[in-house]
């Protein structure tokens, strides 16, 4: 009874503390991150007190980290992952061993410690805070842009990079304890038999389930499950010594091209916010305040060094691979920060009697203060990283537009047509198109058209996509992905979504997602123009409009039967011929 009033005394306040925090850090545009920081420093041992065993909160407030690759795992089905591969091994690989080496050499210099101590703290600390990053980049619509996605590549092989840290540390452990430890390679070896084990229950034993419960109509068999297909990944991980986040996000991409994705993703993003911001309170209440006390210039000029290292490594290598400058720079601010994995590796750096425990407690404190820093360098450098108007011939964004009901992506030929009907109508519209030509022409005919790519959740977003009750993508071309219409549908549940679709392949492809309407672009001027032939050449109407329903109906069946088969090859006899020789 004492324990369990403990738990509710502590829940009370962490989840008190936070509330407010968290708020008051959002209204000054500061992200929850830092607000979740302070909250648990405040309330944790070192300041007021209020609640203690911050260690082990961290032991449970670590599924929020595994929750989040889940849901990361979910968006990225393994043919989008292979395609991310040069990504993965080249800009995560060259990352971690440039930031690595330049940080262990910078701690050398500046701390005089022994060359294998300063490569001990500067490997960990080469990796970035997953649980700060990606909840950003997802707030801001981004994560499945091409940003997005390189950022995530190396996130995933900093979190794949865990291993061989964890056997240079042991390697060089000059603890007697550690000589009986596994090998590098069989740790290796470990990781790889335990992929290739999820991928097969995955498809074996994971997919099966879902697809019961899924007959069996059990809504909250779905939570049941999906919180023991993270858990029990995780735990196999880690059983094994091996990553638990990199665990759950396999089972995620094996469950990415399931059916009940949606409904998994909407399942555990709840539990996945609130044990992640319990991470973030538990990783505030272990910041040794005393220790920034005693040393606080040397704790804040290291978390200015890591910082300013990381982001000048990370521009360069951006560069490297083509990036402009300012999204090279964002993408070193984004990832300047020391992560969650450092305070794991600091405390098998110390068993290893590598470091003492003084320098673990006082390089966790300096991981702290650099998570504290991001929110306010991507505040602070916004205008900066920005691209300005006149230097790609762009024109207004949508961010000052005024709030319509009615957002069109696409002000060509089609787009203009949905458009114009719908302010006959007295419904506001917003339009959005990223042809500078386009704009101008329209702009000489009164028409307000805004620049942007109106497929990215951050650009709709700026539009007022959170308020307008349909988005009407009227684009040329086959531009539009299922993914992206899963997305939208995501971000703003209450926009009903009508989609131009270029051809039957496009339909088949978009007909399962959550678009209200699909519309192709030639099907409509294809009847009309028959109509006109048919009534040219002396056919009666009534024989025009059996003529009309009689195609309808057979290219709606020959469609159903394509959408279900997922093949535009099936019910090819259903097309309407005259058989050959008939006069």
């Amino acid at each position: 009874m004492e324990n369990s009033s403990s738990l509710l005394h502590d829940g009370f306040l962490l989840l008190g503390f936070a509330m407010v925090f968290v708020l008051v850090f959002r209204r000054l545009g500061l992200g929850a991150t830092l607000g979740y920081l302070l909250a648990g420093a405040v309330v944790g041992p070192h300041v007021l007190g209020l609640v203690g065993e911050a260690e082990q909160k961290m032991g449970f407030a670590e599924l929020g980290i595994t929750l989040l690759l889940f849901l990361v795992g979910l968006e990225l089905n393994p043919a989008r992952l292979w395609k991310m591969r040069r990504d993965i091994l080249g800009l995560g690989a060259i990352q971690v061993v440039a930031c690595g080496a330049a940080l262990a050499g910078f701690i050398y210099v500046a701390t005089m410690l022994s060359p294998m101590a300063a490569l001990a703290l500067g490997m960990p600390l080469a990796l970035s805070s997953t649980a700060q990053v990606l909840p950003m980049l997802q707030a801001a619509g981004r994560l499945r842009t091409p940003f997005g996605e390189r950022t995530f590549a190396i996130l995933l092989f900093q979190d794949l990079s865990i291993i061989p840290m964890i056997t240079i540390i042991a390697s060089m452990s000059r603890n007697p304890a550690d000589a009986n430890g596994p090998p590098g390679w069989q740790l290796g070896l470990y990781t790889v038999l335990a992929i290739a084990g999820l991928i097969l229950a995955g498809r074996y034993l994971i997919r099966p389930l879902f697809r019961l419960i899924g007959n069996l109509g059990e809504r909250e068999m779905f939570i049941v499950a999906a919180l023991f297909t993270v858990m029990a990944s995780a735990a196999v991980m880690e059983l094994l010594g091996l990553s638990t986040a990199l665990g759950a996000f396999i089972a995620g991409v094996m469950l990415a091209d399931s059916p009940y994705r949606h409904e998994l993703e909407a399942d555990v993003e709840p539990f996945r916010s609130i044990l992640l911001g319990l991470f973030f309170l538990a990783v505030g209440m272990m910041l040794d305040l005393h220790t920034i006390a005693e040393r606080p210039f040397f704790v804040i000029g290291m978390a200015l060094g890591l910082v300013a290292i990381k982001t000048l490594a990370i521009f360069a290598i951006g560069k490297m691979f083509g990036m402009k400058w300012r999204g090279a720079l964002a993408l070193g601010l984004l990832l300047s920060q020391g992560g969650e994995f450092g305070f794991v590796l600091f405390t098998q750096a110390q068993h290893a009697l590598l470091i003492a425990p003084e320098a673990a407690s006082l390089f966790g404190a300096i991981v702290t203060v650099s998570m504290a820093t991001t929110p306010f360098l991507m505040k602070a450098t916004k205008r900066m990283r920005e691209e300005p108007a006149m230097a790609q011939g762009e024109r207004a964004g949508p961010e000052n537009a005024d709030r319509a009901a009615a957002i069109v992506v696409g002000y060509g030929r089609f787009g203009q047509s949905v458009a114009q009907m719908l302010n006959a109508s007295d419904i506001s519209v917003t339009m959005i198109d990223s042809d500078i030509e386009m704009i101008d022409i329209a702009g000489s005919f009164g028409a307000k058209v805004y620049f942007g790519d109106g497929t990215r959740l951050d650009l709709l977003r700026l539009a007022g996509a959170e308020d307008a009750s349909m988005i009407l993508f009227c684009m040329d071309g086959d531009q539009l992905s299922a993914d992206a219409v899963e997305a939208v549908h995501h971000a703003f549940p209450q926009a009903s979504l009508y989609v131009r679709a270029y051809d039957r392949r496009a339909v088949i492809r978009l007909k399962k997602t959550p678009a209200s309407r699909i519309v192709r672009e030639v099907m409509e001027s294809a009847v009309k123009m028959a109509r006109l032939a048919l009534e040219d050449s002396g056919v009666s109407i009534e024989a025009i409009n059996r003529a009309e329903e009689m195609y309808r109906a057979s290219d709606r069946e020959r469609l159903k039967i394509q959408i279900e088969a997922g093949d535009v090859r099936a019910a090819r006899g259903m097309i309407i011929v005259r058989p050959s020789g008939e006069e």
